[in-house]
């Protein structure tokens, strides 16, 4: 399967970051930001390839909150295949990984399956509403997530519990809460900014 996608060029040899939209967003939501917090990353951002009532998504849903998860499954294999395709191509120094909402929900099904392809993930505000299976890839790995506590679109419990998975799996978990809701907060993208610099700078 192929995306629209948007591409920087960074240093040969240096580090390459993706970044993943939320629900409505496109490749251009995060593509700039991502140079900016990263400078010297190669940079790949795809569009979703699902359209929600004109509204750009990595994967279907029947309901807020209820994922189709076949259609899941599909395109978390197909983004993965995009992602490795991408590594193959570019032989960067490390891969790490952000995406926001719907896009952190498509970069952690993508860990959940094929964990070997980043060495480092923020997840913004995901929402994984089921309790994935134990995936022993996942040991070491470093990953920062973000929420709101009074996010009505991911439940604040529902991203503990994910946050207990991860910990359960010997995930290296950084964690930031803000108050409010669903919204991205200064702090957010200051807790993101340390951390793809720290990571890029320790692999």
């Amino acid at each position: 399967m192929s995306y629209i996608f948007a591409e920087t060029a960074g240093q040969p040899n240096g580090p390459l970051v993706f970044t993943f939209h939320g629900t409505g967003g496109d490749e251009r939501q995060f593509h700039a930001a991502a140079s900016q917090l990263m400078p010297g990353a190669h940079v790949i951002s795809p569009r979703g390839d699902v359209s929600e009532f004109g509204a750009n998504r990595f994967f279907r849903r029947t309901g807020e909150g209820v994922y189709d998860m076949v259609d899941l499954t599909k395109r978390s294999a197909a983004m993965s295949a995009f992602i490795e395709a991408k590594i193959e191509q570019i032989q960067p120094s490390s891969v790490l990984g952000f995406g926001y909402s719907n896009g952190a929900n498509i970069l952690a099904s993508v860990l959940l399956k094929a964990p070997h392809l980043f060495d480092a993930a923020a997840l913004l505000h995901p929402l994984i509403p089921w309790t994935p299976a134990a995936q022993i890839g996942l040991s070491g790995k470093r990953i920062l997530v973000t929420a709101g506590r009074a996010d009505p679109i991911c439940p604040a419990p529902q991203t503990e519990a994910f946050l207990r998975y991860l910990e359960t799996q010997k995930v290296k978990v950084t964690e930031f809460w803000h108050p409010g809701g669903h919204d991205l907060r200064p702090g957010e993208v200051e807790a993101l900014t340390r951390f793809l610099n720290l990571e890029g700078a320790k692999i």
